[in-house]
């Protein structure tokens, strides 16, 4: 007698650093906030230590217990008990993941100058799933189109651009027919020919997907003998060049391109402290435990211990919980 074996492919190993919290009660936990704000002063370690150790979902239910018992809103209370650095991040961790994705970008767009970066970044690193949900959110927390306010913004191939990542389309698998053609077409938009082809480049970099795009990445290097990304930034310039170069360093490793985003932010003069915690608090669930890895890997430097020598207070304790050890 025969069994069949039927091949199940194991499930993703969880790599986020912020887990669900075991015996979780949010009852219990919307109790401990009140009790921390209550009378003078504030006991900030242990709105801290609560907060970075549930998942957004549960702090989403925490918000409503809170609510139940105490007849007020807990991001309101929280605001008016904290400040500064710590305020915000505390704030952002209490924001459901899709709406604070939605709300940078909105800030982005709507105060003075547009913040290129914050556009880039979240552009080019979620996944067609999320840019979808955020669109939906976006629209109906601003009451506005995310596309037709970036288009307001932005202008050109950059533009065009933001919009194809905008479709949340990106095409299924990897299309081997198409792998010398697209790595072809990709040299003789670029390094082939005198001034640069971008429509060519922004269709072929917005719209194959990721494994078909690492394919086309090794035959271009075979093909012209250099990286994809030296290419680019000898071509292009900007906004556009920025963003391209993050949708190529999405394409090879997320948690590579994020680890980047990280050093730069706090190896800089002064601390981009806007990246670092949008970072933290985004990928915390996602793939943090990857991010500490590439950030090692690359810089020879732990991640903990760099956020550890470029912030101070609670802001950064917080931060640290957030990191989830030291590597």
């Amino acid at each position: 007698m025969y069994k069949t074996l039927i091949c199940v492919s194991p499930p993703q190993a969880y790599r986020g650093s912020v887990r669900p919290f075991v015996n979780f009660n949010p009852k219990h936990d919307a109790e401990i906030l009140h009790k921390a704000m209550k009378g003078i002063g504030t006991d900030e370690d242990a709105i801290l230590m609560l907060l970075t150790s549930r998942s957004n979902d549960q702090r989403q239910q925490i918000k409503a217990a809170y609510k139940k018992a105490y007849g007020k809103d807990l991001v309101s209370a929280l605001k008016s008990e904290l400040g500064g650095l710590f305020e915000s991040l505390i704030v952002a961790l209490m924001t459901p993941a899709i709406s604070y994705d939605a709300s940078q970008l909105h800030k982005a767009l709507k105060g003075a100058g547009t913040d290129d970066d914050v556009l880039i970044e979240i552009l080019a690193s979620r996944t067609g799933e999320e840019i979808k949900d955020i669109i939906k959110v976006y629209k109906k927390e601003f009451s506005s189109k995310l596309e037709k306010d970036i288009c307001g913004d932005t202008s050109g191939h950059y533009q065009k651009l933001l919009v194809i990542l905008l479709q949340g389309s990106r095409e299924e698998g990897i299309d081997e027919e198409k792998i010398q053609k697209d790595a072809k077409d990709l040299y003789a938009a670029g390094e082939g020919k005198v001034g640069t082809d971008e429509e060519k480049i922004i269709k072929i970099l917005g719209n194959r997907s990721v494994e078909h795009l690492r394919e086309v990445f090794d035959a271009y290097k075979k093909l012209s003998g250099s990286d994809i990304e030296d290419s680019l930034e000898g071509e292009t310039t900007g906004n556009l060049e920025n963003l391209l170069l993050a949708v190529v360093k999405c394409v090879q490793s997320v948690p590579d391109f994020f680890a980047d985003r990280l050093y730069k932010s706090m190896r800089r003069a002064g601390t981009d402290d806007n990246t670092l915690m949008r970072i933290m608090v985004s990928r915390s669930e996602v793939d943090m435990l990857d991010i500490r890895a590439s950030f090692k890997k690359m810089y020879g430097a732990s991640l903990y211990s760099t956020i550890q020598e470029d912030t101070t207070g609670d802001y950064q304790k917080a931060l640290l919980y957030l990191c989830g050890g030291n590597d």
